[in-house]
C-alpha cells in the first residue's frame, strides 16, 4: 500500500488508515473477536496507520488497538492518539451506558475536557498504559472548539515540548470543522490535520483554507468522514448525513453521483475514497471499520481501477465543481478514456 511522509516529520502513514472508534463499539457492541479480526485485516491489507482516542468507547478503543498490534514490530506501523479529554471515574460507578455520546459500553467513566498543559501530559500517560505502548507518533488536539484559546496557549505548547524530546513524533488538530485548524496551521507549527467530514464529494468547505494552507505550508492533511455519516455509501431515503437526517437537495446530488458512478461500472463509495487524494495536502484517507469483512470490502473498493471519465462527467453534471482538484489517472485508469478523435 503506498505510503507518504507527513510534512518533515518522518513519519510515514499509508493511503488508507484505521479509524478504531469502531472497534470502541461505536454505536453498537464488538466483540473483542471481531475488534482483533478487523485490525488484523487491516495490517493483512497493508494499513500500517491507526487511529484512535480516549473518547472511543472510554478508552476500549485504545485497549483492543494495543492488543491487537501487540504481536507486529512497533518500528513498522504509526498510531495517532488524541488530547483534550481526560476519563475520570464515574461516581455512578458503571451502572448506565455511555450512549449518549455514541458508544455501547459501560459508563464506569466520564469524560472531563482538558486541555491544560498537566491535562495534556497525563491523557498521554493514561494512552500509552491502555495501548500497552512506549511512545506514540502523532498526538492530535481532539474537538477543541469550544477551548480554542486554551488548546493554544497551553495544550498545544505541551504537545510541542513534548514533539522536541521525542515523546511523540507528529502533533495536530482533530477535528470536523475548517476555521479553527486554519487558525493552527498559520499560528503554530501543528504538522498535521485530520479533517472529518469537510473534504468529501458533498463537502469542499476544506479546499477554501485549509488544504491549500496546508500544501503552502508543507503539511500534511489525513482526511476522515469520506462517506458523510454512510450517504455516499449507498444514498436512499432515511440515510444519516453528518450524523443527522439528510437534506432532500442532498440526497438528490448523491443519488445522481451515484447514478453517473455506476453508468461507468464503480460504486459510488469507490470515488468518495479515491476523491480527497486529488489534493496535494492529502496524505491519507481514514475510515473506520468494525470487522474484517468492513476492512476488505474498503480496501477493495480503493484498489478499485475508476476511470477518469468519472470525473468528467460529474463536473459536465454540475455535480463537482470545476475548481475542485480530482486524482490523476493511473495508466490503467487512463486507458479507459475515451480516445478524442483525429480529424486529419
Amino acid at each position: 500500500m503506498r505510503t507518504t511522509t507527513l510534512g518533515g516529520t518522518g513519519v510515514r502513514v499509508t493511503e488508507l488508515s484505521f479509524g478504531a472508534a469502531g472497534i470502541g463499539n461505536l454505536f453498537r457492541p464488538v466483540s473483542d473477536g471481531a475488534a482483533f479480526a478487523a485490525v488484523e485485516a487491516a495490517w493483512d491489507a497493508g494499513v500500517r496507520t491507526f487511529d484512535t482516542a480516549p473518547h472511543y468507547g472510554l478508552g476500549l478503543s485504545e485497549r483492543r488497538l494495543g492488543a491487537a498490534l501487540r504481536g507486529h514490530d512497533r518500528d513498522t506501523y504509526t498510531v495517532s492518539t488524541k488530547v483534550g479529554r481526560l476519563l475520570e471515574p464515574n461516581p455512578e460507578g458503571g451502572r448506565g451506558n455511555d450512549l449518549a455520546h455514541g458508544f455501547a459500553v459501560p459508563d464506569t467513566h466520564r469524560r472531563v475536557w482538558d486541555f491544560s498543559s498537566d491535562g495534556v501530559l497525563r491523557s498521554l500517560e493514561a494512552s500509552l498504559d491502555r495501548l500497552g505502548l512506549d511512545r506514540l507518533d502523532i498526538a492530535l488536539l481532539h474537538d477543541p472548539d469550544h477551548h480554542a484559546e486554551k488548546a493554544l496557549t497551553e495544550a498545544y505548547p505541551a504537545l510541542e515540548r513534548l514533539r522536541g524530546e521525542g515523546v511523540v513524533k507528529a502533533i495536530g488538530i482533530g477535528v470536523n470543522q475548517c476555521a479553527l485548524p486554519a487558525r493552527f496551521l498559520r499560528e503554530t507549527d501543528i504538522d498535521v490535520v485530520l479533517l472529518a467530514g469537510r473534504y468529501t464529494l458533498l463537502e469542499e468547505e476544506g479546499l477554501a483554507e485549509v488544504l491549500p494552507e496546508a500544501a503552502a505550508r508543507g503539511r500534511s492533511v489525513i482526511v476522515g468522514g469520506v462517506f458523510n455519516s454512510g450517504l455516499l455509501t449507498d444514498p436512499m431515503p432515511g440515510a444519516m448525513y453528518d450524523y443527522a437526517p439528510t437534506p432532500p437537495d442532498v440526497l438528490d446530488r448523491a443519488l445522481r453521483m451515484k447514478a453517473v458512478t455506476e453508468r461507468h461500472g464503480v460504486p459510488l463509495r469507490v470515488a468518495a475514497l479515491r476523491f480527497p487524494f486529488g489534493h496535494p495536502a492529502v496524505a491519507s484517507v481514514l475510515s473506520g471499520a468494525r470487522s474484517a469483512e468492513e476492512v476488505c470490502d474498503t480496501v477493495d473498493q480503493l484498489r478499485r481501477t475508476m476511470p477518469s471519465a468519472v470525473w468528467d462527467d460529474l463536473r459536465a453534471e454540475g455535480l463537482l465543481p470545476r475548481r475542485v482538484p480530482v486524482p490523476a489517472a493511473t495508466p490503467a485508469e487512463e486507458a479507459h478514456r475515451p480516445k478524442e478523435e483525429s480529424w486529419g
